[in-house]
């Protein structure tokens, strides 16, 4: 390709060009500013890597083309007329440029959200096979640290957060009767800096000292003296939070001016109240992690000793702001999931929604108490005893919200013609882990016991049943229930059966005996342990394997199913929200009329209930009640 081509099609190749200008830019700014204040010529390697690791993603945004729309406004030359040549997906490359179509982009979305997904779950293979018996096996106490530091940070800001953006980008407009979301330019922009913050974070291993070891939460004054790889971790993380900040106010605006005519509040899924919910707290507590990772990157690279006591620096001031942003982050991380599981028990259940309104009440309330708590994380920190009761207070207040949903959803389930399928199978799955990690969440609000189990493989065991076994358990439940709608075809049932039992058999194995051994003492985020642990470890190890094998027959039946399934209808499962009104997959603009809402989105059952109107045709298709203990006709 000549340089000429190169410089006009946006796209890959220009991308790779904007990098190397960027780091070049990079390089001779560098090198500018050491010589105006007499540093000499030589270049400090992490001065240049910095400014490089800032530059070199902006780069390649540019080259890619995501800004071109915006740099030809701002230089006043004529903008193109929009003629949807670049909406909707034609070919697979489609996927692999600047698109503005929120189907596209939900795709993009949750398919590198899966690949990140096997990413930080090998890593946690080999932290299993380090960890199956004492000693040291296959990787120093340095690779260790590292291992678990981007395994962490690779599922959290590049996993659970962004595939439920996926999710939501791809049926949330539909759910409101949009033919988009209201910035489809800053819709693809937030895609494409995940892919740059995931790469920041692997790239990280190959910095000289190794990865970013300071664990996901990167506590100063250690991540201030890390190696130059804790940079890439810190620069990182302000692009998969712009990602998410930008995602979360297109949600809100979308949600707020773009409802189909009669989509009140209160006719509203859950899933969107949900993403509404979770926008609110995105906005509001995303800017504090971002504010946390500069003050690190001032620190290191300007000296600025924020984190620095003998300057005057406050070592707890880092981790009050950002446990200010990463305890709303684990609701960030749960309220999209419980607006999924909500679509799928009305559904699988055919019955309303017990207590709607009060579903909804309860995620605005969680919204509101997720940002009372956070110290809750920095019982034996050091800080001020005194705080530690109003925490203790509002913790174990937090739950109230959060078992509203819980006794709704059995409600829900109450009397219900249960249809025991795959998405159902990972809804139930998601109640009992869900609950089984809450139990744990309230007895660690008791200050006595946090303490005694502070930093032991009990907290390793909560995290995990709260966030594998919440939100991990709702995407797959999400994936393979709106997997007919995205794809155009069925999956394979009983692949995903299988993908459910051996994922929730081998997870309890996995986390269950966390419990126990963290009790004990055992301790966490350690490379090595005691002989009295050997057991257990092994045990746990064993079955961690078996939680990999699953997720590989989840992989297998997407692309076989994507690939060769068999053709899905509009509606496979007979619901009544608008998404499951239109072709699968939805036509380019989502309806070829807007549809006009006249009912709320739940009412299985209700005779006559309709919950929307296309030219005159209601849509009330799954409103009658099934037979009393059979499974709907169609399902």
């Amino acid at each position: 390709m000549s340089a000429a081509r190169v410089l006009r099609a946006p796209g890959f190749p220009r991308a790779g060009l904007g990098i190397l200008i960027a780091v070049g830019f990079s390089y001779g700014i560098t090198t500018l500013v050491r010589a105006l204040y007499g540093w000499g010529p030589t270049i400090d390697g992490e001065a240049v890597t910095t400014v490089a690791l800032i530059a070199g993603p902006f780069g390649f945004l540019i080259g890619l083309g995501a800004f071109d729309y915006w740099f030809r406004w701002a230089r006043g030359a004529p903008t193109i007329p929009e003629d949807h040549s670049g909406h909707g997906a034609r070919t697979w490359k489609d996927y692999f440029r600047v698109n503005t179509d929120h189907k596209v982009i939900g795709i993009q979305y949750t398919v590198t959200s899966f690949f990140f997904l096997l990413v930080g779950g090998l890593m946690a293979m080999l932290l299993r096979a380090e960890l199956a018996e004492p000693g040291m096996q296959f990787v120093n106490a340095n690779a260790y640290n590292g291992l678990f530091s981007v395994h962490a940070s690779v599922l959290i800001f590049l996993f659970i957060i962004p595939v439920f953006a996926g999710l939501a980008n791809y049926v949330l407009p539909l759910m409101i009767g949009a033919p988009d979301m209201a910035f489809p330019r800053l819709n693809a922009l937030s895609f494409w800096m995940l892919p740059v913050a995931g790469t920041l974070f692997l790239l990280s291993f190959f910095a000289p000292g190794g990865s970013f070891s300071t664990g996901w939460t990167a506590y100063a004054p250690l991540s201030v003296n890390a190696p130059l790889g804790q940079t890439f971790f810190t620069v990182g993380v302000q692009f998969a939070g712009a990602s998410s900040i930008a995602t979360a106010l297109n949600f809100l605006v979308t949600i707020i001016t773009m409802r189909a005519p009669g989509m009140s509040f209160f006719r509203m899924p859950l899933l969107v109240w949900a993403n509404f919910s979770t926008s609110l707290l995105v906005v509001i507590a995303t800017p504090f992690i971002a504010a946390s990772q500069f003050f690190v990157l001032l620190d290191r690279a300007l000296g600025f000793n924020f984190f620095y006591a003998p300057k005057g620096g406050d070592v707890l001031m880092y981790q009050h702001v950002f446990w200010f942003y990463s305890h709303p982050a684990v609701y960030i991380m749960m309220l999209p999931g419980f607006g999924i599981i909500s679509e799928i028990l009305a559904v699988k259940a055919r019955k309303p929604i017990f207590g709607y309104r009060m579903m909804a009440f309860s995620l605005l309330a969680i919204v509101v108490l997720g940002f009372t708590v956070w110290a809750h994380h920095m019982f034996v920190s050091g800080m001020q005893s005194w705080i530690r009761v109003p925490m203790m207070i509002t913790t174990a207040v937090i739950a109230v919200p959060t078992g509203i949903k819980i006794f709704s959803w059995l409600a829900t389930l109450w009397k219900g013609v249960l249809h025991l399928d795959t998405p159902m199978l990972f809804a139930l799955g998601f109640l009992t882990m869900f609950t089984l990690g809450g139990i744990s969440g309230v007895m660690l609000a008791m200050i006595p016991f946090t303490i005694h189990v502070s930093d032991t493989y009990f907290i390793v065991a909560h995290i995990h049943y709260v966030l594998f076994g919440g939100s991990l358990f709702t995407i797959f439940a999400g994936v393979y229930y709106w997997f007919p709608k995205m794809t155009g075809r069925m999956f394979d049932e009983r692949l995903g059966k299988w993908h459910f039992w051996t994922t929730f058999i081998a997870f309890n194995c996995t986390f269950a005996p966390m419990h126990l051994i963290g009790i004990e003492g055992m301790p966490r985020r350690v490379a090595d342990y005691s002989q009295q642990y050997a057991g257990w470890n092994l045990f746990i190890s064993c079955a961690s394997f078996v939680v990999g094998l699953s997720t590989l027959i989840f992989v297998y039946n997407m692309v076989k199913s994507w690939r060769g399934g068999m053709k899905a209808p509009a509606n496979p499962w007979r619901a009544m929200t608008l998404e499951w009104q239109v072709s699968s997959p939805p036509p380019i603009f989502n309806f070829d009329t807007i549809p006009t809402v006249v009912g709320g989105p739940y009412e299985y059952g209700v005779p006559g209930a309709v919950h929307g109107v296309f030219k005159g045709a209601e849509v009330k298709s799954t409103a009658e009640p099934a037979e009393a203990g059979t499974a709907p006709a169609g399902d």
